[in-house]
């Protein structure tokens, strides 16, 4: 029997799409099962259902324009919303509508017979708790609640506690583990890309296979949760075979983002290279990519996840009529219209597909297909210790842009070094690091990886884009559910400024001289200086620059010993407003500058 199910990830800020959610997308549709995927405010998707529930037994397709007012009253109540629907107020509809706003104060949701949850990191905590308990609104008494993903597997004993669930740790990744007559290993099935149609939320990392070929790493570094959600070191899963079934069903993808924690360590090293190769990303590898719309109308067609494909079809009508003359635009619309098609809410698949004589050659005019490079990129990074030539020859076959390397603490600097020169000899131009900070390492030593990397792009003619990426601990009771751990040689103070800079440069620091010293200084006196100014002016580099910085710089070398100690005292806390103050009116005049971090920043 069909089931229907509920994919759920919460409304946090995220770069990837959720790969295990489209894995079991694809898991329950093979089983013949409806599955719906959503991101964003549950209370707003549960008056969004009720709606569609409405709209369902009114069966009047004027209302689709009016859905985002019916939605709002549904939510809240109020009768403004629909006093601006014409002759609606006073209505048979109305009153039916107020069935569904009783079923909402209720929490008499649709109901579904399997609910999954994702978790991402722990400082989500709260946003992913109460994602989990709002969910449960939407399971059927028979029903399962189903939670994984990184969060839950750490924190899993923490998620029963809070939520009553027991998670899923780590990977789907034998048979039957969520039902006992299936044979199939959910972590090696391919992804339902078209759950992704169905929400508005946009990530950042779009269109391209999101994949593994390799699980887990031999590695066990005590600042790295991976031995813990990937324990055992996988060294070669098949990738052809996914990508083959990805672009039947949802057409090529521009890029391969692998995700893989050390495919350096793997023995299948060069078979994983050659793969990647004939999949198509070899080294100048490009594609032409296919139409959106010939997509979305062949999954149309074949009933495959008809929501999502609705939904896109009309946004794809709205992108045509935007190209559109404005006389053309008119007879587009009113063509819409007249078969619903105005609005994915009352849009039926039947009435596109006999559209489609008329949208097809618009888009084929308006939306050429033309050819562009893509990339292949193993996103978390690879192991420099694990270097050789060989492996380095092996790898710049492929089209890798970026090659990201590494470089969690200074000690590594020569092994370090050694891997990028290697690749700069192999081709590999385009490179970025990882610059783990705030766990044992010392200030200076963010700086001067940093400057390590200058220095190698202009004597090697690269360009090398760092990414400093600060250390929380994966299960800490007082630090794991937000970002407040402060490292044994760093203060709050001192991450704010980095965090300061980061944001000035958008999390990462490019190749230029220039560049890198105006953000961190010029030399190690310059980076403690940025360090201990105050926030407004490490922001606001250039309009303080010549004048209130140099103020504040001048009366900070004034202090004698003891004033300085008692000054570094109250900014390292970071913690700062018009009462702050030591009693020294030196130290009190300076910190005046520091009260400006709230206004200007």
């Amino acid at each position: 029997m069909s089931r229907n199910i509920l994919l759920i990830e919460p409304n946090y800020s995220n770069k990837y799409p959720p790969m295990g959610l489209m894995k079991l997308a694809t898991y329950y549709r093979k089983r013949g099962d409806d599955v719906r995927f959503f991101k964003g405010d549950l209370k707003f998707f549960a008056a969004q259902l009720l709606c569609e529930e409405f709209l369902a037994e009114v069966n009047d397709p004027k209302l689709g324009k009016q859905v985002p007012k019916l939605i709002e009253h549904i939510k809240i109540g109020k009768f403004v919303p629909l006093d601006a629907i014409p002759n609606f107020r006073n209505s048979e509809q109305a009153s039916l509508l107020n069935k569904y706003r009783l079923r909402y104060r209720k929490s008499q949701f649709p109901q579904f017979d399997v609910v999954g949850v994702t978790t991402l990191f722990t400082f989500y905590w709260r946003e992913t708790v109460g994602t989990i308990n709002y969910a449960k609104n939407f399971c059927s008494e028979n029903g399962r609640m189903i939670v994984g993903g990184i969060a839950s597997s750490i924190l899993h004993e923490q998620v029963f506690q809070e939520c009553g669930i027991k998670p899923i740790c780590g990977l789907l990744d034998k048979p039957g583990m969520l039902d006992d007559d299936s044979d199939d290993i959910i972590d090696e099935l391919p992804l339902d890309y078209s759950i992704l149609d169905e929400i508005d939320y946009q990530y950042p990392a779009s269109n391209a296979y999101l994949s593994y070929m390799t699980r887990g790493c031999p590695r066990k570094c005590v600042f790295c949760a991976v031995p813990r959600l990937e324990p055992e070191y996988k060294d070669y899963i098949k990738l052809k075979e996914q990508i083959q079934q990805t672009n039947e069903r949802f057409g090529a993808q521009k890029d391969l983002l692998l995700l893989d924690n050390n495919v350096f360590a793997s023995k299948h090293f060069d078979k994983i290279i050659n793969e990647i190769n004939e999949c198509g990303f070899g080294r100048g590898a490009t594609y032409v990519p296919e139409s959106e719309y010939d997509i979305a109308m062949k999954n149309l067609r074949d009933g495959y996840n008809v929501r999502a494909y609705t939904r896109k079809m009309i946004v794809l009508y709205d992108r045509i009529s935007n190209k559109l003359p404005e006389t053309e635009q008119a007879d587009f619309y009113l063509k819409r219209e007249k078969r619903n098609l105005l609005y994915a809410q009352v849009a039926s698949p039947d009435a596109i597909i006999e559209f489609d004589d008329t949208a097809r050659p618009l888009h084929e005019k308006y939306f050429k297909r033309l050819k562009r490079m893509r990339i292949v990129d193993f996103n978390q990074g690879v192991d420099a210790r694990l270097v050789t030539d060989k492996k380095m020859e092996k790898l710049a076959e492929s089209n890798i842009q970026p090659l990201r390397i590494a470089f969690d603490h200074y000690s590594m600097k020569d092994t370090y070094e050694m891997a990028i020169r290697s690749a700069a000899k192999h081709g590999i131009k385009k490179l970025a690091n990882y610059l783990l900070y705030n766990f044992e390492d010392k200030p200076d030593d963010l700086y001067y990886r940093l400057s390590i990397n200058i220095d190698l792009c202009h004597e090697l003619s690269v360009t090398i884009y760092s990414f400093p990426m600060k250390y929380h601990p994966i299960d800490d009771p007082d630090y794991c559910y937000n970002r407040e751990y402060i490292g044994k040689h760093w203060n709050r103070k001192f991450i704010r400024s980095i965090q300061a800079v980061l944001n000035a440069t958008k999390g990462k620091v490019s190749r230029g001289n220039s560049f890198f010293q105006e953000a961190f200084g010029k030399d190690i006196d310059e980076f403690h200086k940025i360090l201990w100014m105050p926030e407004a002016f490490i922001i606001h580099r250039f309009k303080y620059k010549d004048n209130l910085t140099t103020e504040w710089w001048e009366k900070f070398n004034h202090l004698d010993e003891a004033q300085l100690n008692k000054l570094k005292g109250v900014v390292a806390a970071n913690l700062f407003d018009e009462t702050t103050a030591t009693g020294d009116p030196a130290v009190d005049e300076l910190l005046k500058y520091y009260h400006m971090h709230s206004a200007c920043a």
